[in-house]
């Protein structure tokens, strides 16, 4: 895959080319496929081993379908319910107080899993948590931090147009703004 983005410092092109897309191909993953990205993501680091995440998903079309799709908020809906899975991350804030960073590196592990295979993956905060709470009859301690759509990505024309334009890659601040040697300066 090719990329319009460039690096500062020299790093693996995996971290270039992967994006967050809205247009997925309408077609299920496998158990296999959301496996693999699973067992990627049981490697994230984790603060004193905790692994306070878990990785709740649908895959399109199966009985829990109908309940998934429902989580996203409305503008997420206008192009998620076409990925090939969504998948509920949760964290366990009885487990760990850095429940929600493990997750989140967790879930980097599995965005990067997902892109080796070829799929792609957008991570939305524009979701019911309580909603969430309610379809997987989570207990106190289990808190909704995302939905994930992951699918194969499908061409920006299937898009609406407000969002087809919106299909590019991001770009990032400079790496001057993100790293400074001793104490941050004022600007940050």
């Amino acid at each position: 895959m090719s990329t319009t983005r460039t690096s500062t410092a020299p790093v693996q092109p995996q971290f270039l080319e992967r994006m967050s897309p809205r247009a997925f191909v309408a077609e299920p993953l496998s158990t296999a496929q959301m496996e693999q990205m699973a067992e990627a993501a049981r490697w994230a680091p984790s603060a004193s081993n905790k692994q306070p995440w878990h990785f709740a998903y649908s895959l399109r079309g199966d009985a829990n379908w109908q309940a998934f799709s429902q989580l996203p908020n409305e503008f997420n809906r206008r192009w998620c319910l076409n990925a090939g899975a969504l998948i509920v991350l949760l964290s366990d804030k009885q487990a760990s107080a850095k429940h929600s960073f493990d997750a989140g590196c967790a879930w980097g592990y599995l965005a990067l899993q997902a892109h080796s295979m070829g799929l792609a993956t957008h991570a939305m905060g524009g979701f019911s948590a309580d909603e969430a709470r309610t379809v997987l009859g989570l207990p106190e301690h289990l808190v909704p931090e995302i939905v994930i759509a992951v699918g194969r990505r499908a061409d920006a024309s299937t898009l609406p147009d407000d969002l087809r334009e919106r299909e590019v890659p991001s770009q990032r601040k400079p790496l001057a703004e993100l790293l400074s040697a001793g104490a941050v300066p004022a600007a940050a």
